[in-house]
């Protein structure tokens, strides 16, 4: 950053003539010297703005140390940046009672030992500090153009707090009004550090009304609104070993919140869902580094993770949308009505993620079926609900989480009666329709049917009913005959025709099973209902 310190001042040739020694404020030499102010009055601080390195030689300072006192006091209180005093004309050695009045209010004093011409030192610094906001001023212009260069072509809001971070050299959040951190930029820290109880040190950091330093933390702050209300705000963290935040952090962060303010007027940006939808793919691929960065991942985004039971839930949609709302908006804006909390986002463009948060004792099944007739009611009947096994540690939700995808995969038409489906309901039905894309089923139902079928296409019969019927009564013909509505001579008959067509015995139980397996193979491959592959049961 290119801003002069006082301990850059105390390495200029001008000052080490004069061999300076640190009296007190050691620990406070990175503070900012916006100027050089040489004053030899007893009240300075009606002078003085803030930020200036205060030379003096001394020579009005009172003998009195509690007068002594208050002036190191006035000097603290507009926020000098140090006290330089020149020894030899007033005193040979600094005071004690000077040096402990700067000590306690933390107020770096410099103490020269040898005399140096102030006016160079006052002309050296300010050509400095000069040059240093013209640099500043060339750096606010390219910040200025770089964010005005994203927001021409639409970078998305992660973009935007990265850039801001990578020039900062420091982390930077976006949260939203509830403290729940949308989006960590990291730059010197990982995300587990930054976000380590997030949601409580977030709260004791007010908002100002502009970029500014705000919290016990001294982070820094800057409001992000939305058409005239606030929405958020944007948070750079300081980093452990670093200096304290300058001008140029301020300008950074104030040119990147105008920047995610004004993508906010363009749309709806829906940050909060896609920090949703980042969490929950993370945790379903597991891309964390360690359980405690997903933890507090997932924690910053409002969910608690210790003490509660963890529920993952696959929703499968045909339809994207319905009277304008999503799937994901629209569990996003019901379940904190009801009081359920839970991550929900995007794994794909037909499937939504949730990730509840129950108590331990409380029943899970209620909940996901209230969910699943709520989506069912506004979405329809092909809205598919798939349960995982719940669990109480974060770093086993990759496991339940890819079992209801599995779940998901195996429902098919024929069990789109049920609420929700967990794995206890994947049959051999639903077991073959979520491998009805391998090639090698495909292959299989053709060599074990493909001739009834062709029969039934030509001749417009339809043996492949009575087939099923036969199989549905475990070979008995005279209850397949009498479901079909039948005699058994024709029923007999066209079992003959079965046999022949597809040079099978079907009095074998091997051949009726590789012929059972087809048949539920080609319903899941022609999305048929199971046990009628042309259309509803006869009354």
């Amino acid at each position: 950053m290119p801003f002069l310190t006082v301990a850059d001042v105390l390495r200029l040739p001008v000052i080490t003539a004069g061999l300076p020694r640190v009296a007190a404020g050691e620990e406070q030499l990175d503070r900012t010297v916006r100027w050089v102010h040489v004053t030899e009055l007893l009240d300075p601080a009606s002078f003085l703005e803030g930020g200036e390195l205060v030379l003096t030689t001394g020579m009005p300072h009172p003998s009195d140390p509690t007068q002594l006192r208050a002036y190191v006091d006035q000097l603290a209180d507009v926020g000098v940046a140090g006290l330089v005093v020149e020894l030899g004309r007033r005193y040979q050695q600094a005071p004690p009672e000077l040096v402990g009045a700067c000590r306690e209010r933390d107020l770096p004093l410099i103490v020269l030992t040898r005399g140096v011409r102030f006016i160079e030192v006052t002309q050296t610094v300010h050509a400095l500090i000069l040059d240093a906001q013209g640099e500043l001023l060339r750096r606010a212009q390219h910040v200025q153009e770089l964010f005005t260069s994203l927001t021409l072509r639409g970078a998305e809001a992660e973009e935007l707090v990265q850039t801001a971070a990578d020039l900062a050299e420091c982390p930077v959040v976006l949260e939203n009004l509830i403290h729940h951190a949308v989006i960590c930029a990291q730059a010197g820290r990982t995300d587990g550090q930054v976000l380590e109880a997030w949601p409580r040190r977030s709260r004791t950091a007010a908002t100002p009304d502009r970029a500014a330093v705000s919290g016990p933390e001294g982070w820094l702050v800057a409001p992000v609104d939305e058409r005239g209300s606030r929405w958020g705000r944007l948070i750079m963290l300081p980093l452990a070993s670093g200096p304290p935040f300058d001008p140029e952090h301020t300008m950074i962060l104030e040119q990147a919140a105008t920047a995610l303010t004004l993508a906010r007027l363009t749309g709806r940006p829906a940050w909060d869902r896609r920090a949703h939808s980042s969490v929950l793919l993370d945790l379903l691929h597991w891309r964390y580094r360690s359980r405690t960065e997903a933890r507090l991942r997932a924690e910053a985004l409002g969910l608690p993770t210790t003490g509660h039971r963890l529920l993952p839930v696959v929703v499968d949609h045909t339809e994207a949308t319905r009277g304008g709302t999503s799937v994901t908006d629209h569990l996003a804006g019901e379940l904190p009505t009801s009081g359920v909390k839970a991550l929900v986002g995007d794994l794909s463009e037909r499937r939504t993620g949730l990730l509840m948060a129950l108590a331990r004792a409380s029943a899970w099944q209620p909940v996901v079926e209230r969910v699943a007739r709520d989506l069912r009611a506004v979405f329809g009947e092909g809205v598919v609900v798939a349960v995982g096994p719940s669990v109480t540690e974060l770093g086993e939700v990759t496991r339940s989480f890819r079992e209801a995808e599995e779940v998901a995969d195996a429902v098919g038409p024929a069990s789109w009666g049920r609420a929700f489906h967990v794995a206890s309901d994947v049959g051999l039905p639903e077991l073959l329709y979520s491998l009805r894309d391998d090639v090698r089923v495909q292959k299989y139902v053709e060599r074990q049917l493909g001739r009834l079928v062709q029969h039934d296409a030509r001749h417009g019969s339809d043996l492949l009913t009575t087939l099923r019927a036969y199989l549905d009564a475990a070979g008995n013909k005279s209850i397949a005959a009498k479901h079909v509505g039948l005699s058994r001579q024709a029923f007999y008959q066209r079992l003959h025709s079965i046999e022949r067509l597809l040079a099978t015995n079907l009095e074998s139980g091997a051949q009726r099973t590789q012929l059972h397996v087809a048949l539920t193979a080609f319903e899941a491959l022609h999305g048929h209902t199971a046990g009628h592959p042309f259309g509803e049961p006869p009354p």
